[in-house]
């Protein structure tokens, strides 16, 4: 019985134990240097936490950023593939206009049968009108013999056959005709909507222009963006470069085998045939900006042409590249296996592949207005090894 206060005791012992170092830390919270680190150590996380959120704003910014090449190659991608399904809708509406064409004259055909048809009829309604209910059995009671009886009955027969024959006819002809007025009003609805197809496509198409006419216009006018872009440009020349250096190195590397090449153009210096119709409208050589007055080193030549025209291989060789190329747009490279390569930029349509055999004034594409161009151009480089030449020195001479 007398042990029963030893657990209020006990417990008085313990919260002593326990509370006795809090004085200290109780005191320590009101000391103004604590309180003054303790405010820095928030502050500080504050300005983590914006840091953090800032690199993060620049990282999705930095990856939401196309380059200005990248940008025009990504509004030419769109715009071929816009102009191809204009075009495919072009084909479905001349298709249309031939169908409906057919149409036309099946409906007049069938017409001019239908009146030749119901004139006969007609005809032949007259006929039996004139002769009464029993004009036939009348026909039959006045034969003069049982064989002229069966004579006038056959006779008779083929005529009742004939005249149904030209009923069933009727009925047929009424019917086509129908089914072809159907059809040619099913050919004008969908001829119809390819039209307003086409023009949503051309719609589509002009703004597409727009957009990177203000884009091109934006490199012209301002520095920052043209200087950026006569930076990628260059790399992207310099990828050209390093592709013609090593398709050169392979070249030396296969010098022991015959090769089944042109023969080497030096001959026809000043007599090649022109990559493409058009007016030569930027030249070889370095160029000055009229605007930043900077200057860019020009490796090959521009021509003028008008859109889809035709772009054919200066010398037989085999092709070495057939894609996008950005700057350039679509791009075709030759190796001509003599020394010499070529490069068609700006093209609209490549019609070859890599590693296939060309020869000289064959059409390898079409020009277009895909790259560093507002209009439809033709870029074109000539190249000893991987060195560019001027273009104009090698192909003949216009009159």
């Amino acid at each position: 019985m007398r042990l029963r206060p030893a657990v209020p005791i006990a417990a008085a012992f313990a919260w002593t134990v326990v509370a006795a170092p809090s004085l200290p830390a109780d005191k320590e919270r009101h000391d103004p240097i604590t309180q003054k680190i303790e405010q820095e150590r928030k502050t500080l996380e504050q300005l983590k936490g914006k840091i953090e959120e800032k690199r993060k704003r620049a990282d999705e910014a930095e990856k939401q950023r196309e380059s200005i090449l990248q940008s025009i190659q990504t509004l030419d991608e769109r715009l071929l593939r816009y102009r191809q399904e204009r075009q495919e809708i072009d084909r479905k509406l001349k298709k249309k206009d031939r169908e409906l064409e057919e149409l036309n004259a099946q409906l007049t055909s069938l017409r001019a049968r239908i009146d030749a048809r119901r004139d006969a009829i007609l005809a032949r309604l007259r006929v039996q009108y004139t002769e009464g209910r029993f004009g036939y059995l009348k026909a039959l009671l006045g034969s003069d013999s049982y064989g002229d009886f069966q004579r006038r009955f056959q006779y008779l027969s083929a005529v009742s056959r004939r005249e149904y024959e030209m009923m069933e006819t009727y009925r047929a002809d009424v019917a086509r005709i129908e089914q072809a007025e159907r059809q040619r009003a099913e050919a004008r609805a969908g001829l119809a909507a390819y039209k307003a197809s086409t023009e949503r496509k051309l719609k589509e198409i002009w703004e597409l222009q727009k957009e990177k006419r203000v884009l091109l216009a934006k490199i012209t006018q301002q520095k920052e963006s043209y200087d950026r872009a006569v930076e990628e440009l260059e790399r992207s020349a310099a990828r050209v470069d390093g592709l013609l250096r090593e398709l050169e190195q392979r070249r030396k590397a296969a010098a022991a085998r015959p090769p089944a090449a042109a023969p080497a153009p030096r001959g026809f210096k000043g007599a090649l045939p022109w990559p493409a119709d058009g007016q030569v409208v930027s030249f070889f050589g370095r160029q000055k900006h009229p605007t930043f007055e900077t200057y860019i080193q020009r490796k090959g030549i521009e021509i003028r042409t008008l859109e889809g025209s035709t772009i054919r291989a200066v010398m037989g060789g085999t092709v070495a590249y057939a894609d996008w190329l950005k700057g350039y747009g679509l791009v075709i490279i030759l190796d001509h296996a003599n020394g010499f390569f070529s490069l068609y930029a700006h093209a609209s349509k490549i019609l070859v592949a890599v590693g296939e055999r060309v020869e000289a004034g064959q059409t390898i594409g079409e020009t277009g207005d895909t790259g560093m161009t507002g209009e439809n151009t033709l870029y074109f480089e000539l190249r000893e090894g991987a060195e560019p030449v001027d273009p104009l020195l090698w192909l003949a001479k216009r009159p």
